[in-house]
């Protein structure tokens, strides 16, 4: 298991690596710089009338590309992500701001989504064909196919017009008001996870219908046992197997999510980060996020295959 974890490890290097590049890269074949914006919004004076090279060596633009990445390379070995070409402060402190809102709404919506989808899943797959297996399967399908960007934005409006209601817009702490803190995720939590809960209930089902076939099921059931201990003892842990890839597959969806639902939400994390930092052309700090994204995205990857070993006995690492 840990020459399987190491080597692992050593194959993420080349990738985020590449992922780098990609990113720095393609963020600066965007129309328009940071200068442009600048002198935008200063009616054409930038910085009380420095010259556009004056402007460029100060934020470092003045040297080709390739030495602008090898100088972001660098200062990430040292653990420095750089400062915003905009706001000048260091990108890692306002990442680190952000960064605790992003991952509670993603973590509440990830679990809202496995506590719908596996008890779901396998009410279906037990009552296959029955009146509750069809609204199951019905509900799978419409949260595939709902976008997550009308359902959150019916929610805003729809509430505020018959009702005069809306959601919380200020960010509690959960030190200081829990409670708040909770009102102001869970809505959309609780949409992102519908979204999500989709997919991992469908193949919760399919798994589970081709796992209750197998003999040694038959055999349980030959044995007496109930039908609670033959579904939870006998046919989960090998059903979720595949389930376990989905869940893994839909970490990526999830981040993307964060994207639209912070903005509709008006929640402060990273998701809105970066939106604003690409309307202003922040190159340091959507690069910085990127990163992050790339290195959390494969760690989760690198997590889903070890917990293979422990649901199926089979799988050895080496």
């Amino acid at each position: 298991m840990q020459t399987y974890i190491i080597k692992r490890l050593l194959l993420m290097v080349p990738t985020l690596i590449l992922v780098t590049m990609i990113v720095f890269l393609t963020v600066r074949l965007l129309p328009g710089d940071v200068i442009d914006l600048m002198e935008a919004e200063m009616g054409g004076q930038v910085q009380g009338g420095l010259d556009r090279d004056a402007i460029e060596r100060s934020l470092g633009l003045d040297v080709p590309v390739h030495i602008q990445y090898v100088r972001w390379v660098g200062g990430i070995l040292r653990g420095d992500l750089g400062n915003s070409l905009v706001t000048n402060r260091p990108v890692m402190e306002e990442i680190l701001h952000r960064l605790s809102i992003s991952i509670e709404l993603g973590f509440l919506a990830l679990v809202i989504s496995l506590i719908i989808a596996l008890p779901v899943g396998i009410f279906s797959a037990i009552r296959q064909d029955t009146i509750g297996d069809y609204v199951a399967r019905s509900f799978a399908i419409a949260a595939i196919a709902i976008p997550s960007f009308w359902l959150s934005t019916m929610v805003i409006i729809y509430p505020s017009i018959w009702w005069g209601w809306s959601p919380p817009l200020e960010v509690m702490p959960f030190r200081e008001n829990p409670l708040g803190n909770l009102g102001m995720f869970i809505i959309p939590a609780v949409i992102m996870g519908m979204i999500m809960s989709g997919t991992t209930m469908r193949m919760t089902r399919t798994m589970m219908l081709e796992v209750l076939r197998q003999d040694y099921i038959r055999t349980a059931w030959a044995k007496g046992h109930k039908e609670p201990l033959v579904v939870m003892r006998h046919a989960l842990k090998n059903a979720l197997i595949p389930v376990v890839t989905i869940v893994g597959l839909n970490i990526p969806n999830l981040i993307s999510g964060l994207i639209v639902v912070e903005q509709i939400f008006a929640l402060p994390g990273l998701g809105r980060l970066i939106v604003e930092a690409l309307s202003r052309r922040d190159y340091t700090t959507v690069s910085a996020i990127n990163l992050i994204i790339a290195v959390g995205v494969m760690a989760i990857n690198l997590g889903t295959d070890l917990i293979y070993a422990y649901l199926d006995p089979r799988v050895h690492y080496s």
